[in-house]
Protein backbone atom coordinates (compact mmCIF):
# COMPACT_ATOMS: atom_id res chain seq x y z
CA UNK A 1 0.00 0.00 0.00
CA UNK A 2 1.08 3.59 -0.51
CA UNK A 3 2.59 5.77 2.17
CA UNK A 4 0.24 6.95 4.90
CA UNK A 5 -0.55 10.65 4.91
CA UNK A 6 -2.21 12.70 7.64
CA UNK A 7 -4.59 15.63 7.75
CA UNK A 8 -5.88 17.48 10.81
CA UNK A 9 -9.64 17.46 11.39
CA UNK A 10 -11.10 19.05 14.53
CA UNK A 11 -7.62 18.92 16.06
CA UNK A 12 -7.19 15.18 15.40
CA UNK A 13 -4.80 13.55 12.96
CA UNK A 14 -6.71 11.45 10.44
CA UNK A 15 -4.55 8.94 8.58
CA UNK A 16 -5.26 8.06 4.97
CA UNK A 17 -3.81 6.63 1.80
CA UNK A 18 -4.37 8.15 -1.61
CA UNK A 19 -3.64 6.42 -4.90
CA UNK A 20 -4.47 7.20 -8.52
CA UNK A 21 -6.05 10.07 -10.40
CA UNK A 22 -9.53 10.93 -11.59
CA UNK A 23 -12.92 11.17 -9.92
CA UNK A 24 -12.50 10.64 -6.17
CA UNK A 25 -13.54 7.32 -4.62
CA UNK A 26 -13.66 7.33 -0.83
CA UNK A 27 -13.34 3.97 0.97
CA UNK A 28 -14.70 3.67 4.52
CA UNK A 29 -13.89 0.67 6.70
CA UNK A 30 -15.85 -0.62 9.70
CA UNK A 31 -15.19 -2.10 13.14
CA UNK A 32 -12.70 -3.49 14.17
CA UNK A 33 -10.75 -3.11 10.90
CA UNK A 34 -8.94 -0.15 9.31
CA UNK A 35 -7.92 1.11 5.87
CA UNK A 36 -5.92 -2.10 5.32
CA UNK A 37 -9.30 -3.74 4.60
CA UNK A 38 -9.16 -2.22 1.09
CA UNK A 39 -5.57 -3.17 0.23
CA UNK A 40 -6.50 -5.78 -2.39
CA UNK A 41 -8.91 -3.63 -4.39
CA UNK A 42 -7.19 -0.24 -4.28
CA UNK A 43 -4.67 -0.99 -7.08
CA UNK A 44 -7.41 -1.96 -9.54
CA UNK A 45 -9.73 0.94 -8.71
CA UNK A 46 -6.84 3.42 -8.73
CA UNK A 47 -6.38 2.77 -12.46
CA UNK A 48 -9.41 4.95 -13.15
CA UNK A 49 -10.08 6.91 -9.93
CA UNK A 50 -8.39 8.88 -7.20
CA UNK A 51 -8.83 6.38 -4.37
CA UNK A 52 -8.74 7.69 -0.79
CA UNK A 53 -8.88 5.27 2.15
CA UNK A 54 -8.87 6.92 5.61
CA UNK A 55 -8.68 5.38 9.04
CA UNK A 56 -11.71 6.55 11.01
CA UNK A 57 -10.98 8.52 14.18
CA UNK A 58 -10.02 6.06 16.92
CA UNK A 59 -8.93 3.42 14.38
CA UNK A 60 -5.71 2.38 12.67
CA UNK A 61 -3.11 5.11 12.42
CA UNK A 62 -5.55 7.94 13.15
CA UNK A 63 -5.55 9.59 16.57
CA UNK A 64 -7.12 7.73 19.48
CA UNK A 65 -8.21 10.56 21.79
CA UNK A 66 -9.85 9.94 25.14
CA UNK A 67 -13.45 11.00 25.72
CA UNK A 68 -14.26 11.98 22.15
CA UNK A 69 -17.52 11.18 20.36
CA UNK A 70 -16.85 8.37 17.87
CA UNK A 71 -20.46 7.56 17.01
CA UNK A 72 -21.35 7.20 13.33
CA UNK A 73 -22.89 10.69 13.56
CA UNK A 74 -19.56 12.12 14.71
CA UNK A 75 -17.62 10.08 12.13
CA UNK A 76 -19.95 11.44 9.42
CA UNK A 77 -19.09 14.99 10.48
CA UNK A 78 -15.37 14.21 10.61
CA UNK A 79 -15.30 12.48 7.22
CA UNK A 80 -17.13 15.36 5.50
CA UNK A 81 -14.57 17.77 7.00
CA UNK A 82 -11.84 15.35 5.93
CA UNK A 83 -13.16 15.59 2.36
CA UNK A 84 -13.14 19.39 2.61
CA UNK A 85 -9.56 19.36 3.90
CA UNK A 86 -8.45 17.39 0.84
CA UNK A 87 -10.44 19.61 -1.53
CA UNK A 88 -12.83 16.80 -2.45
CA UNK A 89 -16.12 18.43 -3.34
CA UNK A 90 -17.79 15.22 -4.53
CA UNK A 91 -16.90 11.53 -4.38
CA UNK A 92 -18.20 8.05 -4.88
CA UNK A 93 -18.26 6.33 -1.50
CA UNK A 94 -17.71 2.61 -0.96
CA UNK A 95 -18.21 1.54 2.62
CA UNK A 96 -18.22 -1.62 4.71
CA UNK A 97 -19.89 -2.42 8.04
CA UNK A 98 -20.28 0.72 10.21
CA UNK A 99 -18.58 2.61 7.39
CA UNK A 100 -21.78 1.92 5.49
CA UNK A 101 -23.78 3.67 8.20
CA UNK A 102 -21.45 6.66 7.96
CA UNK A 103 -21.86 6.67 4.17
CA UNK A 104 -25.66 6.63 4.49
CA UNK A 105 -25.48 9.64 6.82
CA UNK A 106 -23.15 11.55 4.48
CA UNK A 107 -25.45 10.85 1.53
CA UNK A 108 -28.50 12.10 3.45
CA UNK A 109 -26.88 15.07 5.20
CA UNK A 110 -24.65 16.16 2.30
CA UNK A 111 -26.17 14.71 -0.88
CA UNK A 112 -24.22 17.17 -2.99
CA UNK A 113 -20.94 15.56 -1.83
CA UNK A 114 -21.86 12.08 -3.11
CA UNK A 115 -21.74 10.74 -6.68
CA UNK A 116 -22.76 7.18 -5.95
CA UNK A 117 -22.86 4.74 -3.05
CA UNK A 118 -21.50 1.22 -2.67
CA UNK A 119 -22.73 -0.35 0.58
CA UNK A 120 -20.94 -3.59 1.47
CA UNK A 121 -22.34 -5.76 4.30
CA UNK A 122 -23.42 -2.46 5.79
CA UNK A 123 -25.09 -1.72 9.08
CA UNK A 124 -28.64 -0.50 8.54
CA UNK A 125 -31.96 -0.23 10.37
CA UNK A 126 -31.65 -2.33 13.57
CA UNK A 127 -28.95 -4.69 12.27
CA UNK A 128 -26.39 -3.70 14.91
CA UNK A 129 -24.63 -3.79 17.34
CA UNK A 130 -23.95 -7.46 16.83
CA UNK A 131 -24.52 -9.80 19.81
CA UNK A 132 -20.85 -10.83 19.83
CA UNK A 133 -19.86 -7.43 21.23
CA UNK A 134 -22.47 -7.30 23.99
CA UNK A 135 -20.59 -9.38 26.62
CA UNK A 136 -17.65 -6.98 26.33
CA UNK A 137 -19.87 -4.05 27.25
CA UNK A 138 -21.04 -5.43 30.58
CA UNK A 139 -20.14 -3.13 33.51
CA UNK A 140 -16.58 -3.65 34.74
CA UNK A 141 -15.44 -5.88 31.87
CA UNK A 142 -13.09 -3.29 30.37
CA UNK A 143 -11.33 -2.78 33.70
CA UNK A 144 -11.04 -6.51 34.39
CA UNK A 145 -9.80 -7.45 30.92
CA UNK A 146 -6.06 -7.33 30.24
CA UNK A 147 -4.75 -6.34 26.81
CA UNK A 148 -3.70 -9.94 26.14
CA UNK A 149 -7.13 -11.29 27.11
CA UNK A 150 -8.78 -8.66 24.94
CA UNK A 151 -6.63 -9.49 21.92
CA UNK A 152 -7.30 -13.22 22.43
CA UNK A 153 -11.04 -12.52 22.39
CA UNK A 154 -10.65 -10.59 19.14
CA UNK A 155 -8.48 -13.37 17.69
CA UNK A 156 -11.38 -15.78 18.26
CA UNK A 157 -13.87 -13.26 16.85
CA UNK A 158 -12.23 -12.46 13.51
CA UNK A 159 -12.51 -15.94 11.87
CA UNK A 160 -16.28 -15.94 12.52
CA UNK A 161 -16.54 -13.26 9.85
CA UNK A 162 -15.25 -15.41 6.99
CA UNK A 163 -16.82 -18.35 5.19
CA UNK A 164 -13.42 -19.80 4.28
CA UNK A 165 -11.58 -19.90 7.61
CA UNK A 166 -8.19 -20.24 5.90
CA UNK A 167 -8.54 -16.62 4.72
CA UNK A 168 -8.22 -15.27 8.26
CA UNK A 169 -4.58 -16.20 8.76
CA UNK A 170 -2.58 -15.38 11.88
CA UNK A 171 -0.76 -12.75 9.82
CA UNK A 172 -4.00 -11.06 8.73
CA UNK A 173 -5.42 -11.15 12.26
CA UNK A 174 -2.22 -9.54 13.52
CA UNK A 175 -2.53 -6.68 11.01
CA UNK A 176 -6.14 -5.96 11.98
CA UNK A 177 -5.61 -6.39 15.71
CA UNK A 178 -2.29 -4.61 16.11
CA UNK A 179 -4.10 -1.27 16.51
CA UNK A 180 -5.91 -2.63 19.58
CA UNK A 181 -2.95 -4.49 21.12
CA UNK A 182 -1.91 -1.98 23.79
CA UNK A 183 -3.66 -0.07 26.57
CA UNK A 184 -4.49 2.91 24.36
CA UNK A 185 -5.85 0.64 21.63
CA UNK A 186 -7.89 -1.42 24.07
CA UNK A 187 -9.46 1.75 25.48
CA UNK A 188 -10.13 3.03 21.95
CA UNK A 189 -11.93 -0.12 20.82
CA UNK A 190 -14.03 -0.25 23.98
CA UNK A 191 -14.95 3.40 23.30
CA UNK A 192 -15.83 2.53 19.71
CA UNK A 193 -17.99 -0.39 20.82
CA UNK A 194 -19.82 1.74 23.37
CA UNK A 195 -20.88 4.08 20.55
CA UNK A 196 -22.44 1.31 18.46
CA UNK A 197 -26.06 2.44 18.55
CA UNK A 198 -28.79 1.34 16.16
CA UNK A 199 -30.80 4.47 16.98
CA UNK A 200 -28.67 6.34 14.44
CA UNK A 201 -29.64 4.09 11.54
CA UNK A 202 -33.22 3.62 12.73
CA UNK A 203 -33.61 7.41 12.79
CA UNK A 204 -32.78 7.67 9.07
CA UNK A 205 -34.67 4.55 7.92
CA UNK A 206 -37.51 6.60 6.47
CA UNK A 207 -35.18 9.12 4.86
CA UNK A 208 -33.37 6.43 2.86
CA UNK A 209 -36.44 6.33 0.61
CA UNK A 210 -35.46 9.78 -0.67
CA UNK A 211 -31.80 9.00 -1.45
CA UNK A 212 -31.15 10.24 -5.00
CA UNK A 213 -27.86 8.40 -5.54
CA UNK A 214 -27.29 5.29 -7.59
CA UNK A 215 -26.47 2.65 -4.99
CA UNK A 216 -24.81 -0.74 -5.30
CA UNK A 217 -25.39 -3.13 -2.40
CA UNK A 218 -22.95 -6.04 -2.03
CA UNK A 219 -23.60 -8.70 0.61
CA UNK A 220 -21.92 -11.93 1.65
CA UNK A 221 -24.49 -14.73 1.62
CA UNK A 222 -22.79 -16.25 4.67
CA UNK A 223 -22.40 -13.05 6.70
CA UNK A 224 -22.71 -13.99 10.40
CA UNK A 225 -22.52 -10.40 11.64
CA UNK A 226 -24.67 -8.30 9.31
CA UNK A 227 -27.41 -10.81 8.61
CA UNK A 228 -28.32 -11.37 4.94
CA UNK A 229 -32.00 -10.61 5.63
CA UNK A 230 -31.09 -6.91 5.79
CA UNK A 231 -29.73 -6.75 2.24
CA UNK A 232 -33.12 -6.95 0.44
CA UNK A 233 -34.62 -4.60 3.03
CA UNK A 234 -31.97 -2.04 2.13
CA UNK A 235 -32.51 -2.60 -1.60
CA UNK A 236 -36.28 -2.17 -1.24
CA UNK A 237 -35.83 1.06 0.73
CA UNK A 238 -33.20 2.87 -1.39
CA UNK A 239 -34.84 3.80 -4.72
CA UNK A 240 -31.95 3.60 -7.20
CA UNK A 241 -30.28 0.51 -5.76
CA UNK A 242 -29.16 -2.90 -6.96
CA UNK A 243 -28.27 -5.87 -4.77
CA UNK A 244 -25.61 -8.40 -5.69
CA UNK A 245 -25.00 -11.43 -3.50
CA UNK A 246 -21.47 -12.69 -2.87
CA UNK A 247 -21.67 -16.47 -2.73
CA UNK A 248 -19.75 -18.49 -0.16
CA UNK A 249 -18.61 -15.28 1.47
CA UNK A 250 -18.85 -13.95 5.01
CA UNK A 251 -18.63 -10.49 6.53
CA UNK A 252 -14.96 -9.86 5.69
CA UNK A 253 -15.85 -10.19 2.01
CA UNK A 254 -13.06 -7.83 0.96
CA UNK A 255 -10.59 -10.39 2.28
CA UNK A 256 -12.44 -13.32 0.70
CA UNK A 257 -13.42 -12.01 -2.73
CA UNK A 258 -11.41 -8.87 -3.49
CA UNK A 259 -11.12 -9.51 -7.24
CA UNK A 260 -14.87 -9.95 -7.68
CA UNK A 261 -15.66 -6.91 -5.53
CA UNK A 262 -13.13 -4.74 -7.41
CA UNK A 263 -14.74 -5.81 -10.69
CA UNK A 264 -18.27 -5.10 -9.45
CA UNK A 265 -17.31 -1.68 -8.06
CA UNK A 266 -15.41 -0.89 -11.26
CA UNK A 267 -18.44 -1.74 -13.40
CA UNK A 268 -20.71 0.32 -11.15
CA UNK A 269 -18.37 3.31 -11.42
CA UNK A 270 -18.42 2.98 -15.21
CA UNK A 271 -22.20 3.27 -15.09
CA UNK A 272 -23.01 -0.34 -16.00
CA UNK A 273 -26.41 -1.54 -14.85
CA UNK A 274 -26.90 -4.75 -12.91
Amino acid sequence: MSKTQFVSVEGHHIAYQEVGEGTPLLLLHGIPTNKYLWRNIIPELAKSHKVIAPDLLNYGESDMPEDTDVSINAQCRIITKFMDSLGITKAHIAAHDIGGGIAQLIALNHPEKVNGLILIDSICFDSWPIPEFEPLLEPGIEEKTTVDEFVNTLQDFMPKGVYDKSIMTDELKKVYLEQWSNEQGKAALFANMRRLNKEYTQAIAGELKSLPHETLILWGEEDNFQKPKYAPMLEQTIPNSSLIWLEKTGHWCLDEQPEKIALLIGDFLKGKTF
